[in-house]
């Protein structure tokens, strides 16, 4: 078994952060949020990892080396332009050869091992086991529809959907997924969407299963579910780093990075990345701040590099 991890994409909704930091870079709850795959590989013990690059290259590259610091072989494979998952994934066929693989999304997080999901996609045999998870309105996510635990149907975010199995970024293949690639067209977004891949290997007759997922799981790909994941994470208290110059009385769901200086009459439901500089005359509320930010009201729900908004 390989891993590969999907980080290509410019994290555009947490913009301008991710101007300065790549998306899967980014500390929560002071931590690196691609550190949280990281720990779910190391579990079940898959360590090759490939790891899909885009413009972030360098910064990955300088950030990550060869995996050794956290227990891993990394190979970086770059993506030569943003076309959708399934066309990241095909980047990495050299890398997997005839291997099975599990492909996980670099910003998602999960509060449970996934490990059962990897012994039911062996004792299935199966070509493909997707984790899905239970949502109440799936409708921005591709769609699964099942037959017990086989996918009987895939679609890429419905404007009805047929069921309230949203897939949940993590996917387990055989090799059969090269088999389909070549035949794929772009769908209507201009994207090789995985899930039509995956559609693919179901109308030719392969076995795809549904993994179905029951705890908690973060994409933290926007403000409100990066906030959200740090919630769960860091629980109704705050979690100061080192090093850390604060002046301003605090409330739940704090994360304030190493090395800073935040200066405010109140912050809360907040996250300060390291090295930041926070000099609010007002209170800091649903927030994500780093650099020199200087402000002569109150922020709230805002995402903030030094002067820039996002």
């Amino acid at each position: 078994m390989k891993g590969v991890i999907l980080v290509a994409g410019k994290g555009t909704r947490l913009y301008p952060i991710t101007r300065h930091i790549a998306k899967p870079l980014m500390p929560l709850a002071n931590r690196m949020t691609l550190e949280f795959a990281f720990d779910q590989f190391r579990e079940i013990g898959v360590t090759d990892l490939c790891v899909i690059v885009g413009e972030n290259e360098p910064a990955m590259r300088e950030t990550l080396g060869d995996g050794s610091n956290f227990g891993l072989n990394l190979t970086f494979v770059r993506q030569t332009e943003p076309k959708g998952l399934a066309h990241a994934i095909s980047f990495a066929k050299e890398f997997v050869g005839d291997d099975d693989f599990a492909v996980f999304l670099g910003d998602a997080v999960y509060d449970r091992s996934l490990k059962p999901f990897f012994e039911q996609f062996a004792q299935a045999k199966c070509a493909n086991l997707n984790l899905v998870m239970w949502v109440e309105d799936p409708r921005r996510f591709g769609v699964a529809n099942l037959d017990g635990d086989r996918i009987v149907k895939l679609v890429e975010k419905p404007a009805n959907p047929e069921s309230n199995y949203a897939m949940a970024g993590m996917y387990i293949f055989s090799k059969a997924l090269w088999g389909v690639l070549p035949d794929l067209q772009p769908s209507a977004r201009g994207e090789y969407e995985i899930t039509d891949a995956i559609q693919m290997m179901i109308d030719r007759g392969e076995s795809v299963v549904a993994g179905i997922y029951e705890g908690n799981w973060f994409d933290t790909g926007t403000l409100d579910s990066y906030l959200h994941a740090s919630q769960f994470l860091v629980g109704e208290t705050a979690r100061i780093g080192e090093n850390v110059s604060l002046n301003s009385p605090f409330g739940q769901h704090v994360v304030i990075g190493d090395g800073s200086e935040v200066s405010a009459e109140f912050i809360e439901d907040s996250v300060v990345l390291p090295g930041a500089k926070v000099n609010v005359k007002g209170t800091i509320r649903h927030c994500i701040l780093a650099g020199e930010v200087n402000s002569d009201s109150s922020l709230d729900s805002t995402i903030r590099w030094n002067s820039e908004d996002a």
